[in-house]
């Protein structure tokens, strides 16, 4: 690896801007991870030296993110044992992380030398975190009319921006085939690699049986394309099966008004997720990183919402914003707007329908 490109990983003193005062503080390693870095990038090193070094970075600093009670909003809305699974601790400040760092573990056993992948920031982001200290070449496809604030950060880590005259749905298309015609590993959701996907994403079940030691009533979380519920859901199965748990949590999902099929299949009865019109798809400063006319990944989603007997709602801006300005108010928690949409799906629920005590988890992103 070059020096310019070493010096371009070496940024953290940068924070990340997610939006409304939510804010990433970078990556901040400790010098065992800087050692690591160095056994990555060193020519002489082995595959299965790097391998290692890589691993011992993913077990250091992704995953294993707090678990926090949330007892103010507790009393504020009016039950009991709120948990709040925060993803902000992750080096990106989402749960992307454990995606992105996943696949660039797997590319680089596999022998790939570059990853591509589409996205509306924060995913980019991630995968070009890990692809810098993986040693891996980075090719991020944005759309041309999408202005993320990661922009930045995405170039900075040395990956390469690919603008495309496309929405998303059509830029992981694109992203997708150019991949296969270029030998690239595809990081896209959807793609063959969705089983390390939802694998990865499972470990967030793992690590709340960790802390609670069964499985919450309830679970909510954000929906975009469905990868992250739908992996959560094959986590807490798999414990079930295993005995671990007593039950598995009804899945919960929120993302913006009108602007996901999985939410709009739930609402409207629908067997399978159906396309939206894309001309009826708007983005805001809010929304940006929940809206799909197509949900990728949304038909395992909607199987897992199913499957635990668990609901779906629209949240507006307004209620996004005003939700996490209720956990900065009440809990000290700077938090990506977008990410409360599945507490908006819950407590609004629970306002026409009140839920009975018991425990309840609620995945949120940012940094506090």
């Amino acid at each position: 690896m070059d020096e310019e490109r070493i010096s371009k990983i070496n940024y953290l003193e940068k924070p990340y801007d997610l939006i409304d005062g939510a804010e990433a503080s970078g990556f901040s390693t400790s010098l065992d991870v800087e050692d690591r870095k160095k056994i990555i990038a060193d020519p002489e090193a082995s595959l299965d030296e790097k391998i290692e070094a890589f691993e011992d970075v993913i077990d250091s600093e992704v995953g294993d993110t707090s678990l926090y009670r949330a007892r103010n909003l507790e009393r504020e809305i009016g039950l009991r044992q709120i948990y709040l699974k925060f993803e902000g601790g992750n080096p990106t400040g989402t749960q992307k992380d454990r995606i992105a760092f996943a696949q660039a573990l797997d590319a680089l056993r596999r022998g790939f030398d570059t990853i591509s992948l589409a996205t509306c920031g924060n995913y980019g982001v991630a995968c070009a975190l890990a692809a810098s200290i993986g040693g891996l070449r980075c090719l991020v496809y944005i759309p041309e009319t999408y202005h993320t604030k990661r922009l930045n950060e995405i170039e900075n880590l040395g990956a390469e921006i690919v603008r495309v005259k496309a929405d998303y749905e059509n830029a992981v298309k694109i992203s997708t085939a150019e991949a296969i015609e270029k030998g690239y590993y595809d990081a896209n959701p959807g793609g063959d690699n969705i089983t390390l996907q939802l694998k990865a994403y499972g470990q967030i079940a793992y690590e709340i049986y960790d802390e609670l030691r069964d499985a919450p009533k309830m679970f909510a979380a954000p929906v975009s394309n469905g990868t992250t519920i739908a992996g959560i859901y094959r986590g807490f199965l798999s414990l079930y099966r295993r005995g671990k748990t007593s039950r598995i949590p009804k899945l919960i999902a929120g993302s913006s008004f009108k602007k996901n099929p999985i939410v709009q299949a739930i609402l409207l009865n629908k067997q399978y997720c159906e396309d939206l019109r894309p001309e009826k798809i708007k983005e805001s400063k809010v929304n940006e990183p929940l809206i799909n006319w197509h949900s990728i990944d949304g038909d395992f989603a909607l199987d897992a919402i199913r499957n635990t007997q668990g609901w779906a709602d629209d949240a507006t801006d307004k209620e996004m914003l005003s939700y996490s300005k209720l956990l900065k108010e009440k809990e000290g928690m700077n938090v990506l707007p977008a990410s409360t949409a599945g507490l908006a799906a819950f407590i609004n629920k629970h306002k026409v329908e009140p839920i009975n005590n018991d425990r309840f988890v609620i995945l949120l992103t940012g940094r506090q």
